[in-house]
């Protein structure tokens, strides 16, 4: 315990300007030592940022899921406007029900086809309707919706938009035929007389 060793002593063989390069080295060594550190620490910040770039709904980016599942919504509903949907076909099934229960046997034949395919027809044009604007209404929600969000989470995909846009398209048109099916100029009902 009471010994001392040649650094404590500074009585070593060297001379002081070795002495104060071996410091200035040991300095230097320390000064990489916190450089290197700090390098280290800035490359796991930037690894970590670029990994929430890249998961989606990692950091503050949005992942964007409930729009493109809106988008996608539209779509369908616009297609199924177009196409015609179970609901619909039910709808006029029982409509046709109703037609022949309420038609009287002698009733001229400009009362049973209306009655009974007339109303149908109709009905059938009213759900298709409903889809397709259902459809429109849903797109331009999703379209609108950077508008009224936070800026940051403004940027939209490029593939929501397109879907959404095919949902606005696919309604107005669904939209416009179920309009034109009603109101008669589209397939209207034959003539009887």
């Amino acid at each position: 315990m009471g010994t001392r060793t040649e650094d404590e002593t500074g009585t070593g063989t060297g001379t002081g300007a070795e002495t104060e390069r071996d410091e200035t080295a040991v300095e230097a060594t320390e000064a990489d030592d916190v450089t290197e550190a700090e390098s280290v620490a800035e490359s796991e910040a930037d690894s970590e940022a670029e990994a929430g770039k890249a998961v989606p709904g990692a950091g503050e980016n949005p992942s964007g899921v409930g729009q493109g599942a809106a988008a996608v919504v539209s779509a369908a509903l616009g297609l199924v406007s177009l196409t015609g949907s179970w609901l619909g076909t039910v709808a006029a099934a029982r409509e046709t029900l109703v037609g022949q229960l309420e038609v009287a046997a002698d009733a001229g034949v400009a009362t049973q086809v209306k009655e009974m395919y007339g109303d149908a027809w109709n009905t059938s044009a009213v759900w298709s309707g409903l889809f397709a604007l259902t459809a429109l209404i849903v797109g331009a929600a999703v379209l609108a919706r950077p508008a009224f969000g936070t800026p940051a989470r403004a940027a939209q995909a490029p593939w929501i938009k397109s879907v959404a846009w095919a949902g606005v398209v696919l309604g107005v048109v669904g939209l416009l035929l179920a309009v034109l099916k009603y109101t008669g100029v589209l397939l209207g009902l034959p003539a009887t007389g």
